[in-house]
């Protein structure tokens, strides 16, 4: 008999099994590829933050996202293949010790099972890797993120391929040689098999609670089994707690954050030009291209005073944000602090030069609201200032790059030199517009130091009285006749753009775990069929006493119940953990959320829950004569 022939047809023999866990082994392989792939088109790679999108903050939330959930991701496609490649070598032990007493040579047995071996982790991690190619392919042309900006890299693909084809004949050798190691007789002996020799002294039943018990006794007989899928279900809900919980109170946290630095319902008044050229500074935060230089200094964009005289006096708006929008060249300006354990100073910072966008407000009537560390501007007159936390990134982290080298930053401590004046920063602050690259000035002292003596954009809120988009479009009308170069727009409309944004980044999170997911729910599905397959004998017993078919799904039912709660348990309270104190800072948790995230995993639980029983429900249904074959 060929070497070949004889693993084939025993893999067709066995198609639910066979489809089981090469099913398993291809959804492993596709999660991990398609992160990878995912995570490099964006731009942020696994460990590397862009400046193309998002602020610096944003980028480092989201890439520790990725970087989590990524290694997440392996860790349970490794725990995965090595589990169901396990029970599928695991089951065979029997076979083992039957052709070993039909006296074939025991290296040619163990020959078999490693070919056999070989074609499933072959075949699974080939059709693995097609199915993530293609999954991030259709994410691409399907769903039109945005976000996708630069080619795959192909060079995961042999990468991933080789790692889980390890894996899986490590981890699959192992049983092989243990059964190999084993008699003819042991092998197939049913007190070896089952688990007999390794049961605990049992009480005898009694009629209370007789279903807990056979349930508590059979996981206690498969230790190694059963510990095993309880350490892989707790890292498979570790991983959905991070990527629900998490990607659910991330997203609320960050669009806060971003709807609350550029306005929700504002309305903003410039020149047409200027108008433009403003949303695209609050649109760089989602990807747009950016366009040639800006004269911001340029007479035309300077406000009428009629139209501000006109805004003051309407009964319908409630705030007026005057702004002046500049760009300007600042330099850092180096500080210095005390180690307290060794009583000396320490240099912090340096002398760093960039292009900044220059915004000067009046702290009393600003109509947006940052996450901050630090404070706002407090007052007109204050040599004070806020900056971005892109432009803190660039100007004020440590840099050993640079000579002498810039051990030591923190904006905080330092200050900045603009047009020649010392500002002091009091607030770093996660800002869309511009991608964070901003300094906020006060509007006096920034028109002082330019002799710039108007305001280029005006931003308005109305009464929450009015009708918004009646007052809107009268407003148009009303500017429109003051001066027809000025229009009138709403912040909402590229406001929605950016959260649309954030919302395809974090929904793909959330997508991420799903192949993950089914593959857990196969590998529970596939240690239900171990059960059923090690207490076939002791169930087809209860049946001919008289238990109920429903009994017997009971028990087995009881079993992965045990299992699930006990790794739910596990893996929520680490998920939990993980999310709100570490990857999120400030996390926006509301009774929605919680609803809504427990609604989530309550029925992944009851899903896994479901489909595991399907094993259990075949057996018990099945005749009686046919179990006791």
């Amino acid at each position: 008999m060929s070497e070949t022939f004889f693993p084939i047809n025993d893999l067709l023999r066995r198609k639910f099994q066979t489809v089981l866990t090469l099913t398993t082994l291809m959804l492993s392989v596709a999660s991990t590829l398609f992160l990878l792939l995912y995570s490099e088109r964006i731009g942020f790679g696994i460990a590397s933050i862009t400046k193309e999108t998002l602020t610096y903050s944003l980028s480092v939330i989201f890439s520790q996202f990725l970087l989590f959930v990524g290694v997440l991701i392996f860790a349970v496609g490794a725990v995965i293949t090595s589990f169901i490649v396990f029970l599928m070598m695991k089951q065979r032990t029997k076979d083992f010790g039957l052709i070993k007493a039909a006296g074939c040579p025991n290296s040619l047995v163990f020959g078999y099972f490693m070919t056999e071996l070989l074609i499933v982790a072959f075949t699974g991690c080939a059709f693995g890797v097609v199915l993530g190619f293609v999954a991030d392919f259709a994410v691409i042309n399907v769903f039109h993120f945005q976000s996708y900006q630069n080619p795959p890299n192909l060079w995961f693909i042999p990468l991933v391929f080789g790692v889980f084809i390890f894996i899986a004949v490590l981890f699959g050798t192992k049983p092989i040689i243990d059964a190999a190691k084993l008699s003819p007789a042991k092998a197939m002996s049913p007190v070896h098999y089952f688990g007999m020799d390794k049961a605990k002294k049992f009480k005898p039943l009694s009629r209370i609670g007789i279903t807990l018990r056979l349930s508590s006794r059979s996981l206690s007989r498969r230790q190694s089994a059963s510990v095993r899928i309880v350490i892989l279900l707790s890292l498979v809900f570790v991983l959905l707690t991070v990527s629900i919980c998490g990607g659910i109170v991330a997203e609320d946290t960050t669009r806060s954050w971003v709807e609350g630095a550029v306005g929700k319902d504002v309305v903003g008044i410039c020149h047409r030009d200027f108008c433009l050229h403003y949303k695209f500074l609050l649109s760089k935060f989602s990807g747009t291209i950016e366009i040639s230089d800006f004269d911001y200094r340029d007479i035309r964009f300077a406000v009428p005073e009629d139209i501000l005289e006109s805004l003051d006096a309407s009964p319908e708006i409630v705030s007026v944000d005057l702004r002046l929008v500049l760009e300007e060249i600042i330099r850092e300006m180096s500080s210095y602090t005390i180690d307290p354990e060794e009583d000396r100073t320490l240099p912090v910072g340096g002398n760093r030069t960039g292009k900044s966008l220059i915004v000067g407000v009046n702290p009393e009537e600003v109509l947006t609201k940052s996450f901050m560390k630090g404070f706002f501007l407090n007052s007109s007159n204050s040599q004070e200032a806020v900056i971005g936390d892109t432009l803190a990134e660039a100007l004020y982290s440590p840099d050993l790059s640079v000579d002498p080298p810039i051990r030591t930053s923190d904006p905080l401590l330092q200050k900045l030199i603009m047009c020649e004046k010392i500002f002091e920063i009091i607030g770093v602050s996660v800002e869309p517009i511009n991608n964070g690259n901003v300094t906020y000035v006060p509007l006096k002292k920034l028109q002082d130091l330019t002799g710039i003596s108007h305001v280029n954009i005006v931003l308005v809120k109305f009464a929450a009285s009015v009708e918004h988009e009646t007052a809107l479009a009268e407003l148009r009308v009303e500017i429109q006749n003051m001066n027809p170069e000025f229009t009138v727009f709403e912040v909402n409309e590229v406001l929605q753009e950016n959260l649309g944004f954030l919302s395809s980044l974090w929904s793909t999170i959330l997508i991420l775990p799903s192949l993950i997911l089914t593959s857990a729910a196969f590998c529970l599905i596939g240690y239900t069929l171990l059960t059923v397959a090690e207490q076939r004998q002791e169930l087809a017993v209860l049946r001919a006493v008289g238990t109920k078919p429903k009994t017997i799904t009971a028990i087995i039912g009881f079993q992965i119940l045990i299992v699930l709660v006990s790794s739910c348990a596990i893996g929520i309270a680490f998920g939990v953990i993980t999310t709100l104190m570490i990857l999120i800072p400030e996390p926006v948790v509301t009774s929605i959320t919680i609803l809504e995230i427990s609604g989530w995993l309550l029925t992944v639980l009851a899903g896994m829950f479901s489909l595991s029983l399907y094993p259990a429900l075949k057996f018990a249904k099945s005749p009686l004569l046919k179990i006791m074959v």
